[in-house]
Parts: structure tokens; sequence; C-alpha cells
């Protein structure tokens, strides 16, 4: 499960066997979890997280989009760019 991001008590990270799933996030915080797909930006799931933080967490990977979607990129690759 590599981390690509940490802000405060949030980690951001990627399952390593997800490959063939679109772009996302998973974040975590103590016993709460959710993801968020990356292209474009919103919510895919959510165990524990209040509507208020998951907004809180949707502004958060939106201003980091890039670097999330780079980080995506360079740990699966260009290969697992969906062709539309």
């Amino acid at each position: 499960m590599p981390t690509v991001l940490r802000i405060g008590a949030y980690r951001f990270y990627f399952y390593s066997h997800e490959p063939n799933e679109p772009p996302h996030i998973h974040i975590d915080r103590d016993d709460s979890s959710a993801k968020f797909w990356l292209e474009p930006v919103s919510l895919a799931n959510n165990i524990g997280f209040s509507a208020k933080e998951l907004r809180k967490l949707q502004l958060m990977v939106q201003e980091n989009q890039i670097r999330l979607v780079e980080a995506w990129y360079g740990y699966f690759g260009d290969s697992s760019r969906r062709e539309s």
C-alpha cells in the first residue's frame, strides 16, 4: 500500500493490486476510510467520515489532484490509462 501523501491525521494511499480500476485514492484517519476517483474527483465510497469531513477531503484531493494522478501513473504505468 504505497502512501502518496499525508496531511495532518490523513493518509492518502492506493493498493498495489488495483491497477485495473480507474485512478483513485484511499484516505484513512483512525477507523474511517474513504475512496475518491481522481479523474474527475468524486467520492467512490465512505466508511465513517461525516459529510462535513468528506467535503474537506474532497477539497484536499482536488488541491492535490495532479500529484495524486502522477503518483498513480508513476506506480502503475501508462498502461493503466483507459481509452475513452
